[in-house]
């Protein structure tokens, strides 16, 4: 089965040493060279088919150097990444035209052997190691530059010095002196700024290589409006590169950003959107969102919303602020949030509502505390310290405490909404002539000895009883009856209060509902009445 794979008559592709046996030597070959990374495209005689990144002699204007390939123009590339020469020529002319040093005056003498690597390699420890002695021989020049890097070519045939200054000086006495020290051609570069950051510059704060360093040709100068146009900060500090210059990045998206602000309103400028006319305050260029300041009545500050730069109108065209139009052409509040911001507001706005009807069902139980759900489901609780009773320390929907069921001195007292309550059973039992005080009535009075009205009043004080709350300081053990109001044998109101009997309550209750049992008279009258 091996043996017949093999064979390229049963297989339907090639492998990568027949593909690479089919191709032909390149006729040119794009590579870059010197410290300057020049690029340049020579004629290639050879019979090898190198790819990209393959080390190269080559034969340049400048003297014989150690280049490093980048692509050929033509179809037979080993590596497949060959371009056409009309290509290369586009890719100069976008990248800078004549200023891109692109040079076509040399030739490839061969692929890079062992032996070329390492003489590469000693010629660049050589310009590492002379650079100190060459700035000493300049000092004693009195050079009145700076001695930025120096660069040997690949058969030391020629010393490149690249020094940085801003004006035109004198450097002959300096180019002899080097030329007895070193007996090679001297050659002297002059450098800006930029330049000397793409010769000793590494990385830059983004964690990447310099562009200039790395791809970039061209250096053209950047402008500060290109930073205010990028919402960038306009600290120069944080905007400057390695060169101390303003960074070349901001050049990269200049033009995108030119092109997103024209289609942006200016600022000031009257707009109208779904939710009527307004002035534009602000504007983000990247996410297209102009931030309008709607019209308001006078006195007033006007709200301001984000509008997408599609969604503006002319203002006389646009709905009036708050009609019925402008509403159902307002947009989802929601819009732009994400899953968890949506679920958290929805949230946020559903507890807000359920508090909002418990507070709702708090008042209307306070102005109705006769409803049946308040007497039997709520729960009781002792009298707060200090003496404040709140609604808390009453029978809820209630939030009142009968101040002749009230011990002297607890402190509890009554709420504002309950005085009606009291002041209309005081004349209840005025008119039937029970005490006007609102006192309960003596455990030795019989429910049999009482009369209709009697029972009555006695019915409407236990009830009053019932709501009460008493603080546990106060609470006594006294006796009961057969009608289930407690007394101490005395008539102040003040010993009259009901314990914490919780049988007792139950009878109560159960009287109320006009149930019999232990409530019900021993002398087959009528129940006790109810609310």
């Amino acid at each position: 089965m091996f043996e017949r794979d093999a064979d390229p008559k049963f297989r339907d592709g090639l492998t990568d040493e027949e593909t690479y046996a089919k191709l032909k030597p390149p006729s040119s070959i794009v590579v870059k060279f010197g410290r300057m990374k020049l690029v340049g495209e020579y004629p290639y005689r050879g019979d090898a088919k190198p790819g990209c990144g393959s080390k190269m002699v080559v034969r340049t204007f400048r003297a014989i150097e150690f280049a490093e390939m980048l692509t050929t123009t033509c179809g037979n590339s080993g590596c497949g990444k060959s371009i056409s020469r009309s290509e290369m020529l586009t890719y100069v002319e976008n990248s800078g035209g004549r200023d891109y040093p692109f040079q076509t005056n040399g030739e490839i003498l061969r692929v890079a052997t062992i032996e070329d690597l390492n003489r590469a390699s000693a010629a660049t420890d050589r310009s590492r190691a002379e650079l100190g002695h060459v700035r000493e021989i300049a000092a004693e020049q009195r050079f009145p530059a700076k001695i930025v890097d120096l660069e040997f070519t690949f058969d030391e045939s020629l010393l490149l010095v690249y020094y940085l200054c801003d004006e035109r000086i004198d450097f002959r006495d300096l180019t002899m002196r080097l030329a007895n020290e070193y007996h090679c051609r001297i050659e002297m570069r002059q450098v800006g700024a930029r330049d000397e950051a793409r010769l000793v510059a590494d990385y830059e704060r983004c964690g990447q290589h310099c562009c200039c360093k790395n791809f970039l040709k061209v250096l053209k100068p950047i402008s500060m409006r290109s930073a205010k146009v990028q919402k960038a900060t306009l600290d120069p500090m944080k905007i400057s590169g390695r060169c101390g210059r303003l960074m070349c990045c901001l050049r990269y998206e200049d033009a995108t950003y030119e092109e997103l602000r024209k289609k942006l309103p200016k600022n000031k400028t009257r707009v109208g959107t779904s939710e009527g006319p307004g002035i534009v305050v602000d504007s983000k260029i990247l996410v297209q969102l102009v931030l309008v300041r709607l019209d308001a009545p006078d006195g007033e500050y006007g709200r301001e919303i984000a509008v997408p730069v599609e969604e503006l109108m002319d203002p006389n065209d646009c709905p009036a602020p708050g009609s019925a139009e402008a509403k159902k052409m307002a947009p989802d509040p929601m819009r732009g949030m994400s899953t968890r911001t949506v679920q958290e507001k929805l949230t946020t706005e559903r507890n807000a509502k359920l508090a909002k009807q418990d507070r709702y069902r708090e008042k209307d139980g306070a102005i109705n505390p006769e409803s049946k759900s308040s007497r039997t489901d709520a729960p009781r609780t002792n009298a707060a310290p200090g003496g404040a009773n709140t609604g808390a320390n009453t029978v809820a929907n209630t939030g009142a405490t009968s101040p002749a069921n009230t011990p002297e001195g607890s402190g509890a007292g009554s709420s504002a909404g309950t005085d009606g309550a009291k002041k209309k059973r005081r004349r209840k039992r005025k008119k039937s002539g029970g005490s006007p005080d609102g006192a309960a009535p003596s455990s030795n009075t019989s429910p049999n000895s009482m009369n209709p009205s009697a029972r009555e009043n006695a019915a409407d004080s236990a009830d009053s009883d019932d709501v009460s709350d008493e603080g546990d300081d106060n609470a006594r053990d006294d006796t009961r009856d057969d009608t289930g109001i407690e007394s101490s044998g005395t008539g102040d109101s003040s010993t009259n209060a009901p314990g914490n009997n919780a049988g007792g309550r139950k009878r109560r209750r159960r009287r109320r509902r006009g149930g019999g049992g232990n409530d019900a008279p021993r002398d087959g009258g009528p129940p006790a009445p109810t609310n």
